[in-house]
């Protein structure tokens, strides 16, 4: 009878179960990290931070000369107890094959070295960043934030829907200049109408489409007839922005809650940003473990900093008086710039702030207009070294009064056509917000560059791989 062997799914499966494995043969593969000549090889397959050590001895010394870092190979042996300090178990190689192989002189070409390389330097070979520790810790952990979000909302009885991601409406208003044209056009035969414009009558939807910067918009119509609803997917700029924290491509987690006011959106969204921070704690220790040592960042202090305390809120009116009080150089109606949020989040609260009822000229159209009819019920959450990571607020659900906010900023009412009809069909008070994933990603592992924890970032002049 043929002996039967134990094949694992990953190393993690087997660090967490070897104890019922100890003296017996098992199966398992990876990639090679470090070895030593007719000593040990050690390897890892991505499922953990761990690396696994496979005990080799002189029967193998043919074999180890094909072997360098990099290579894949399959190894069948006995899992014992190991004697060495670095690790608990480690596997006696009865067989050892090479599954996937490459010169040491290629090696010597890529990111796979055995050294230190910058961020920068891993973002110019991105397909195998997923190899490294420091890119493959990440990984795991933007993994863990998407899975707490996803469980969060389950828990709360909310619906996942997914939104168009090609749109006729910037839902922010910044206007079609920042958002990415999608077209069937011939680019060598564009059809020109009389006016030597672009005929987009003849385009594939017959009439202008963008690539969304929000689900926002479908949201809202989602949520007045499900009640709690929320998108997660990918949001696309076509601002030129090349800085640590914008992405032209990036998701967005995008709640819409009926029966919501700003107090209640504002608690939810902190319920809900630390409810991913416990998570990820609990379940990412290691690899956040591994990045605090490796960058020598405090990241356990913050996180917990953040579970242990409110978040102070403040009025954007109460905002400029502390910020014109400490000289910082605005007047109120201006919008906030990033030494503005750096300073109040940092310096003088050094917390986590949401800044709420913002002046209504420099907010969208549908947030729902305050009594003073001067600023509207938004709400924005500012972290400290990372800005905004939350943009939010009330929805004006009254439909006269989103009518005229329309035709005030001359918007195209044929577009919001059916917008402004959820308003018509039993209207009632609703909020929501969309929260940056990859800047809360950026927070948690307290990672610079937020193109440091998207597998393939996309940027200006950058879409490679």
């Amino acid at each position: 009878m043929k002996k039967k062997i134990k094949c694992f799914n990953s190393i993690k499966e087997l660090i967490f179960n070897y104890k019922f494995f100890i003296s017996k043969e098992i199966k398992i593969k990876g990639w090679v990290k470090h070895f030593r000549y007719n000593c040990f090889i050690i390897i890892n397959d991505g499922s953990t931070i761990n690396n696994l050590q496979i005990f080799i001895d002189k029967k193998f010394s043919s074999l180890v000369k094909k072997i360098n870092i990099g290579i894949s190979i399959e190894v069948i042996g006995v899992l014992v107890l190991s004697q060495g300090k670095e690790q608990n178990i480690e596997i006696y190689a009865n067989k050892i094959k090479i599954i996937g192989k490459f010169s040491p002189e290629e090696l010597q070409k890529t990111i796979l070295q055995p050294k230190t390389h910058s961020f920068k330097k891993l973002r110019e070979q991105a397909y195998l960043r997923f190899r490294t520790s420091i890119f493959s810790s990440i990984l795991r952990i933007r993994h863990n934030i998407s899975f707490s979000i996803h469980k969060f909302f389950f828990k709360k009885n909310f619906i996942y829907i997914n939104t168009p991601i090609i749109t006729t409406y910037d839902s922010e208003g910044a206007g079609a200049g920042e958002m990415f044209r999608v077209t069937n056009f011939d680019l060598k035969k564009i059809p020109l109408n009389e006016k030597g414009e672009l005929n987009n009558n003849l385009d594939f939807f017959g009439t202008s489409t963008y690539l969304t910067v929000s689900g926002q918009l479908q949201g809202e119509a989602a949520a007045s007839g499900l009640g709690k609803i929320y998108t997660f997917g990918p949001t696309f700029r076509a601002e030129k922005s090349n800085t640590f924290r914008h992405l032209s491509e990036f998701w967005m987690i995008e709640p819409e809650m009926s029966f919501y006011k700003l107090v209640h959106n504002m608690n939810f969204a902190e319920k809900l940003l630390k409810y991913v921070i416990k998570f990820v704690i609990n379940n990412s220790y290691e690899d956040l473990f591994f990045i605090e040592k490796k960058n020598k960042r405090k990241i356990f202090k913050r996180l917990n900093n953040v579970l242990e305390s409110s978040f102070e809120r403040i009025s954007y009116t109460n905002a400029i008086k502390i910020l014109k009080y400490s000289k910082k150089g605005i007047n109120w109606g201006e919008d906030l710039k990033s030494e503005h949020e750096k300073f109040l989040a940092e310096n003088y609260f050094n917390n986590p702030i949401i800044i709420y009822n913002y002046p209504l000229k420099i907010k969208p159209f549908y947030m729902r207009i305050n009594n003073d009819n001067k600023t509207v019920a938004a709400m924005d959450i500012i972290f400290p070294y990372i800005g905004e990571i939350i943009g939010g607020s009330q929805r004006e659900e009254r439909y006269n009064v989103l009518l005229k906010r329309i035709l005030e900023l001359n918007l195209n009412i044929k577009s919001l056509w059916w917008y402004l009809n959820i308003r018509r069909f039993g209207s009632v008070p609703q909020s929501g917000f969309g929260l940056g994933f990859e800047r809360l990603i950026q927070y948690i592992t307290n990672i610079d560059n937020i193109k440091d924890v998207i597998p393939f970032p996309r940027y200006p002049n950058h879409a490679y791989f």
